[in-house]
């Protein structure tokens, strides 16, 4: 595989070659009153790479795209790189201060957030998350003044009754995952080392109002593909016990209950709660990943399931509630830990799953497009393209039914984060906005698109119009004023 046929350098997922600031941003549309704040997101944008053929997009540098909202305008819009020691060697700029774990300078690529005035990049895989500020300027490395007792996680909650932060850390090389709790001061506030065998990826976690759902799942560390070429070191491991663990929020490793459950693994919940000795969680399922293929995940499609944990019988009930594929689900963030009714979601192709999808990538565009001067730019179709999304889907979970809005087919549509017309509570749940990156063939270029929640098929309110293109990415936040 050399670098232009390698899917993760090419068309959508080909990264840019530019840090842009651009400000006062044409807008199609008009922005709502209230969104005041930035819209932030992380995901990888390679640089300087060795050995195309070996990259993966999980591995790549992070890179987050910012946009600035205030009154009804769109006052800028920034992309930088993560400056992972790595990073800042091959801009041939200085390392940043601050404390290091165990020499690991794993690209902070996968999500951005913001608790107790920090704005933070993370990954999983026992690194540090990297301190920007507000412009997107990395400060280094952070480490929860000097409480962090190890890596941390990709995924984090934030309670919105108790204001701190939680997360489940792990790394391959340690028998055991991390169960941390960040206070409002900032500070890491409790731990809870639970023993866990073959170095499951634990990519994210679940939290109730007085649980923590940890997913031990069949995909494990590999030691021997660690070195044998292209792919994540990650594989399916046929013969290991899938389970979901259920710790006490304030209990100890050994009161987690391990359940049982069919094999298949889990990057994305989309919340959970309890009611009535029952816990709910809706979910992202896929049947099996890095089994087959190791460039994945592209072997099965993933599915959106609610899971029913009776916790007096010591059972979990799996069904399905979809049969389209989907991905990066996400709740109204005040729902956190509590009953929801409404979810959303990326829609992704159906047909030909995990085959060659010539419509992931954009014929030459120049400047900013997908052609232009991104790293394995090409004219020819990739072997295989996947985690393209067609549209946004907003689920009903109580009724069983959901709204799609779709956009260009020969764009990208990127996690839609909601945004509350009302921080507080007096909003209806679905009562605000949806943000999202989608990407303009037409342009070349991405928008930050806006839909009205309550009404996702009306199409946008707003597009603001970026100067360069979004790759295809993970995570981000709408970090609002005053925050």
């Amino acid at each position: 595989m050399t670098e232009h046929t390698n899917p993760y350098l090419t068309g959508l997922f080909a990264p840019v070659q530019d840090e842009v600031t651009a400000h006062d941003l044409p807008v199609t549309g008009r922005i709502p009153d209230g969104l005041n704040g930035r819209y932030l997101r992380n995901g990888p944008n390679p640089l300087g790479i060795d050995d195309p053929a070996a990259h993966h997009w999980f591995t790549g540098a992070g890179m987050v795209h910012g946009v600035r909202l205030r009154e009804g305008r769109a006052e800028w819009y920034r992309n930088r790189w993560v400056r992972s020691d790595s990073v800042a060697e091959r801009l041939g700029e200085k390392a940043s201060h601050g404390p290091r774990h165990q020499d690991k300078d794993f690209a902070a690529n996968t999500h951005i957030t913001r608790f107790a005035g920090h704005y933070l990049a993370t990954v999983e895989g026992g690194s540090l998350p990297y301190e920007l500020d507000a412009e997107l300027n990395t400060i280094g490395p952070f480490d929860f003044q000097g409480t962090l007792p190890g890596g941390f996680a990709a995924h984090t909650l934030l309670d919105p009754a108790s204001g701190e932060l939680h997360a489940v850390a792990y790394c391959w090389a340690y028998p055991y995952v991390q169960y941390l709790i960040a206070g409002t001061d900032g500070r890491i506030r409790r731990r809870v080392d639970i023993p866990v065998e073959g170095s499951p990826m634990m990519h994210d976690f679940s939290l109730t109002s007085g649980h923590v759902l940890l997913y031990d799942l069949p995909v494990v560390f590999d030691l021997e593909r660690a070195g044998a070429g292209p792919g994540l070191p990650y594989t399916w491991d046929a013969g290991r016990r899938a389970r979901l663990g259920v710790l006490p929020r304030e209990g100890r490793a050994q009161d987690v209950r391990w359940l049982d459950i069919e094999p298949c693994f889990v990057f994305h919940p989309m919340s959970a709660y309890e009611e009535d000795g029952r816990i709910t969680v809706h979910l992202v399922r896929y049947d099996r990943l890095f089994d087959a293929s190791r460039n994945g995940p592209d072997e099965a499609p993933p599915f959106l399931e609610r899971w029913t944990v009776d916790l007096a019988a010591g059972t979990v009930r799996q069904e399905r509630l979809d049969d389209r594929p989907v991905e990066f689900p996400r709740i109204d963030p005040r729902r956190t830990t509590g009953r929801h009714r409404y979810g959303y979601g990326v829609l992704e192709p159906s047909e030909g799953y995990g085959t060659a999808w010539a419509r992931g990538h954009l014929a030459e565009a120049g400047g900013s497009g997908a052609g232009g001067s991104g790293a394995g730019a090409s004219t020819t179709a990739p072997a295989k393209i996947e985690r393209v999304g067609i549209g946004l889907v907003k689920y009903d979970l109580e009724r069983g039914s959901s709204e799609v809005h779709r956009f260009h087919p020969d764009g990208d549509v990127g996690e839609a984060v909601f945004v509350p017309a009302d921080p507080g509570m007096s909003a209806a749940e679905d009562d605000g906005w949806l943000l999202s990156y989608v990407f303009d063939p037409e342009r070349g270029a991405t928008d930050l698109v806006v839909l009205a929640a309550q009404d996702v098929t009306a199409g946008p309110v707003a597009r603001i119009h970026l100067p360069a293109r979004v790759p295809i990415g993970f995570h981000g936040n709408w970090l609002p004023d005053g925050g």
